[in-house]
């Protein structure tokens, strides 16, 4: 039954999050403020961390302006409300911060080209495709038309000064980030610029700056006004967050919060990123509707991972209109931190319309809540990693399999298999495991409860449509943590096949810009372990890259371009590469064929050199070529 009903809540997050993002983005008519949609989110991120609708937030295609795909994903940013979260996400890094406004606006990714000229201004979109805004980026004073230096990608804010939106405040608008929005989209130029849009630059994608603060002066030199910020020891992070907080009501623009960096760069590079957010910035964000209630009950659910998470029963409160009864308790370390009882007086604040967290604690209870020592699902065995109580037992705990069962069809977009049908078919024996989706057959589907013909053909004909599918869309539905859209994006893009992603080590994939250590080593041990059912769907599953990949001369050799180029671009190389049927890697490994080096030799050594002299030194096969020999290569094949 708790299975069912946290199902069902899932169901209903995603219904409002859609809703509200479409208001959000496309109309620019939000019916709720941030900080409840962002709540909402939160809450289906712990419930349904790979839930598809996470992966589609974000402005529709029908969107005004030519689509852009950005070279590198604009990720969201994390999110906190309380300095026990802060204090959590610092300790997991060393050094100091950069704190900025996180400014209530637009954001976007301006490209210059070699000679440091404005090419291109797209949206964040839903960051893999945004809008081309160019002609109207253009026309905004604070964005310069050409830089001292290039190729160059800046990313910041497009917002409106308060004091701009005075006098449209006073034509009945309603706030001025919904007024950007529409500005900025406006397909007449002129029009745009009458309303009189700012620029905040807050990154350099790929400098070889040594800290975030060495950016943000970058940025000044090239052209860009400077932000607002503050450097600080970590330790330091609530009490900057305070003090941007006193000084919001004097700024000229609208902010929701205050944005965290991790000020080295060689850490941002350690940390990575997930599919959703990079791991070394976060959102500190103002806080919503408060209250207090009594602590009656925990409740335990299972989610596909095998996490087992609590939720708070708490007596009714009406927060910002609503009542509520239910509670996030995140995790099983949140409850020990909080030094929860039950009967106890707790703070709740309202993360959105449906579920609030329970903050603090105001007046303890008289009675210990009990952490599960067997899985409230299937009674087997339990562990604690840190901060999480997981299910030792996951691929045969009924809830953790319905979960994964439930992400496999929602993320191949199987449709028709909701709760009911897949509960049912689990329990029928049909489905243990995402393979079996494949051997589903009308019969057998009959005799599940009002599955009559009619609907068992259905099912049967959508699985049959999923047999060909994308490589990054197969493996984010296998619901390996961290293997979201923008890692399994990575992983298709770059190395094309699934045996190749197989193959791929934590050293090689650790090395690709935007993961890190942390990623790759739960990416590659989480193929690891579901490699019985990769090897299971294999006969039922092809994929669309493998179908489409060219065979020839150089089918088995693999390529890294480093260095510029002189006699051809290096996207040139590597589509010749590619129509060959070689394979372009992003990092050097001892199994790296050959290493193209540009022979504009007018700098040092680069990294990718270094690792491939090193790697020879050991012994490795790889080849180290200039482009002469490269031009030659590509020539005799054809």
């Amino acid at each position: 039954m708790r299975a069912l009903m946290a199902h069902r809540e899932i169901a209903d997050l995603e219904a409002k999050i859609r809703h509200h993002n479409q208001l959000y983005w496309d109309n620019n008519a939000p019916e709720i403020s941030d900080y409840d949609y962002d709540a909402l989110v939160r809450r289906l991120r712990e419930l349904a961390p790979d839930s598809a609708v996470l992966e589609a937030m974000g402005p529709s295609r029908a969107a005004l302006g030519t689509p852009f795909r950005h070279n590198e994903a604009m990720l969201s940013l994390d999110k906190c409300y309380s300095p026990e979260e802060l204090a959590d996400w610092t300790a997991s890094f060393e050094g100091e911060v950069v704190g900025t406004p996180k400014f209530d606006g637009i954001a976007c990714s301006l490209h210059y080209d070699e000679k440091g000229h404005l090419k291109v201004a797209a949206t964040r979109g839903d960051g893999q495709v945004g809008d081309d805004v160019t002609q109207n980026a253009l026309r905004i004073k604070d964005i310069p038309r050409r830089i001292g230096e290039g190729p160059r990608e800046v990313r910041g804010e497009i917002y409106m000064r308060l004091s701009v939106f005075a006098k449209f405040k006073e034509e009945g608008m309603a706030n001025p980030r919904n007024l950007t929005a529409g500005a900025v989209k406006l397909k007449d130029a002129e029009k745009s610029a009458a309303y009189n849009l700012s620029f905040a630059a807050y990154d350099i994608v790929g400098t070889d700056d040594q800290t975030q603060e060495a950016e943000l002066e970058r940025l000044v030199r090239l052209g860009f006004p400077p932000v607002d910020h503050v450097r600080v020891p970590k330790e330091k992070a609530f009490e900057a967050f305070e003090a941007f907080a006193k000084r919001r009501p004097t700024l000229d623009y609208e902010i929701d919060g205050v944005v965290f960096k991790v000020d080295s760069l060689k850490e941002q590079r350690r940390l990575g990123e997930t599919a959703h957010h990079p791991r070394y910035a976060l959102a500190y964000k103002f806080q919503g509707d408060a209250g207090i209630s009594t602590l009656r009950e925990v409740e335990w659910s299972v989610a596909r991972t095998g996490a087992i998470t609590p939720v708070a029963i708490v007596d009714p409160v009406a927060l910002s209109g609503v009542t509520v009864t239910r509670a996030s308790l995140h995790n099983v370390a949140f409850i020990d931190r909080l030094g929860l009882t039950l009967g106890a007086k707790v703070t709740l604040v309202r993360r959105g319309g449906v579920i609030p967290n329970v903050e603090h604690v105001t007046e303890p209870g008289d009675r210990p809540v009990e952490i599960p020592t067997t899985c409230p699902s299937c009674g087997g065995a339990v562990t604690r990693i840190r901060d999480f109580l997981y299910c030792d037992n996951p691929q045969s705990c009924r809830h953790a399999v319905i979960g994964q069962l439930l992400h496999f069809s929602a993320t191949t977009d199987m449709l028709g298999f909701g709760d009911v049908i897949v509960e049912q078919a689990y329990d029928a024996k049909l489905l243990t495991g995402p393979q079996d989706f494949y051997t589903l057959d009308v019969a057998s589907l009959m005799k599940l409860d009002r599955a009559g013909e009619k609907l068992a053909k259905k099912l049967v004909a959508e699985v049959d449509k999923k047999r060909v599918l994308e490589l990054a869309v197969f493996l984010r539905a296998l619901g390996i943590s961290e293997l979201g859209k923008n890692v399994s994006g990575i992983l298709a893009s770059r190395y094309r096949t699934l045996d190749a992603v197989l193959a791929v080590t934590e050293e090689e994939l650790a090395a690709t810009h935007g993961i890190g250590e942390t990623i790759a080593k739960s990416v590659v041990q989480g193929l690891a372990a579901m490699r019985p059912t990769i090897d299971a769907l294999r006969a039922h599953v092809t994929f669309a890259e493998e179908k489409a990949k060219a065979e020839g001369p150089l089918t088995g050799k693999s390529f890294v371009f480093t260095g510029k180029m002189v006699a051809f671009a290096r996207s040139e190389g590597e589509k010749r590469v590619r129509e060959r049927g070689g394979d372009v890697l992003s990092s050097v490994t001892k199994n790296l064929t050959y290493l193209v080096v540009g022979a504009d030799k007018s700098g040092p050594k680069s990294t990718k050199e270094k690792a491939a002299d090193k790697l020879l030194g050991q012994g490795a096969t790889l080849q180290i070529i200039d482009e002469d020999a490269f031009l030659a290569m590509i020539q005799s094949s054809g």
